[in-house]
């Protein structure tokens, strides 16, 4: 069964240019917008990330205007319109250094550090992973089609809320602030991760419309494969750029979480022959896994707990126990 996508026409580029493009007369009144419109999701989600609160960060990404300027620079890409290309990467970069720079004076007035350790929406975003990419690629493909087909336009909300752009920017700030360089990474990485695939799908998406043809032509045959050329070469290297650092990050988060399931269950078969219950098994950001096991005095032999590691082959040196001592009174 064949699948026909429906033809565009010019006016519906002219639409799209109209929603993803700074230019024209409303152009003063569009930046405007957008700066407003940064300014308040920032501040927002800084509030919400500092503050843990799932919700507030949410309400940041709904109001969140990155995403315009993203698609404008694929739209820009696609129809080979140079000025608004670099127009749309400046506001990009410009509004990405400011949501990073209220974070670091938003941490600056806080009295504790917001790190992953404390924090699970800095935790929940400073080790991005190969399905991090997954989810960003699906969300990117319905960002791009809602851009292309207006009556599934309403669609454009949920992906604000699922495609994660200011919310790691915070995280950013408030990491660098407090020195945590690998967090901040982490964090950057993961928005990359999100503006590439937004990037690289938009672009397929666009192809598969024939949103390219209705682009001014290049003048030449040979400036028509030049243009296919560069954007073919852009989507490679966002590819590559993500790809590369989210395999390594996949890999090391895919170990982590095996010898974290290995040291449980050594340490689940020590605590039940001594007579303690294991209460929590979990690994800190410095990759120290970290045990907790609950009962009744006298402490438990905690070398013999060594030694099964040991056999098991298995650092102990990565591993911190916690004795949590439980007293019981029975009248």
């Amino acid at each position: 069964m064949e699948i026909k996508l429906p033809r565009l026409a010019m006016n519906d580029v002219a639409y799209m240019r109209e929603t993803v493009f700074y230019e024209g007369p409303r152009f003063r009144e569009r930046v405007s917008r957008f700066w407003i419109l940064l300014v308040l999701a920032s501040v927002i989600a800084a509030a919400g990330v500092a503050s843990d609160s799932t919700a507030t960060v949410i309400g940041a990404m709904i109001i969140a205007p990155l995403m315009i300027p993203i698609q404008g620079t694929m739209l820009a890409t696609v129809l080979g319109d140079p000025k608004n290309l670099s127009r749309s990467i400046g506001l990009m970069l410009a509004g990405a250094a400011a949501a990073i720079g209220i974070a670091v004076l938003v941490g600056l007035l806080l009295p504790v550090d917001v790190l992953a350790e404390n924090n699970s929406q800095v935790a929940a975003r400073v080790h991005p992973r190969l399905i991090d990419l997954l989810a960003a690629l699906g969300t990117g493909v319905v960002g791009s089609i809602a851009l292309v087909r207006r009556d599934i336009s309403d669609a454009l909300p949920g992906v604000a809320i699922a495609i994660s752009l200011v919310p790691p920017l915070s995280v950013v700030g408030f990491t660098f602030e407090a020195g945590a360089l690998l967090q901040s990474l982490g964090a950057l990485l993961l928005f990359m991760t999100n503006v590439a695939a937004i990037l690289g799908t938009g672009i397929v998406v666009m192809a598969l419309y024939g949103v390219n043809r209705l682009g001014e032509a290049p003048a030449t045959p040979r400036a028509r494969r030049t243009h296919r050329r560069n954007g073919i070469l852009v989507a490679v290297a966002m590819g590559v750029i993500v790809l590369v650092p989210l395999s390594v990050s996949s890999v090391s988060v895919a170990r982590s979480s095996i010898f974290e399931a290995s040291v449980q269950s050594v340490s689940q078969r020590w605590a039940t022959d001594a007579g303690w219950r294991l209460q929590r098994v979990a690994t800190d950001p410095d990759n120290t896994v970290v045990v907790s096991v609950e009962g009744s005095l006298p402490l438990p032999d905690t070398t013999v707990l060594e030694q099964e590691l040991r056999a098991g082959g298995l650092d102990p040196k990565q591993v911190r126990l916690v004795l949590v001592p439980a007293y019981t009174v029975d009248y």
